[in-house]
């Protein structure tokens, strides 16, 4: 194997792996961001982790955060805005991404 092929090869494993990263940290501040809007609307215990679910399987409809954002802000309603609810997914991606680097 070539040096050219080492370092492409390589290069591909990196991407991989930040990719990987990236959907873990997402995955993450979704469960995260779940579990504040429960608290927020009175939910608890089981209540709470099973809508945090739901928050995590409303990322697959479409590509990016819009997916979520409609679903947290549709049932907060006027609990949270919209400037709080994307603070919110922009803290909790930081937190989110930390919490992956300590487990790693």
């Amino acid at each position: 194997m070539t040096t050219f092929d080492e370092r492409e090869n390589a290069f591909e494993n990196k991407f991989a792996h930040d990719a990987e990263m990236q959907f873990k940290a997402e995955a993450r501040r979704n469960k995260l961001l779940g579990l504040w809007a429960a608290e927020l609307m009175g939910k608890s215990g089981d209540d709470a982790d099973a809508y945090a679910r739901e928050v995590i399987k409303a990322d697959f409809q479409e590509a990016g955060d819009e997916d979520v954002y409609r679903k947290v802000a549709g049932d907060l309603g006027d609990k949270a805005d919209e400037a709080t609810i994307r603070s919110k997914m922009r803290e909790l991606l930081g937190l989110a991404k930390a919490q992956l680097m300590d487990e790693g």
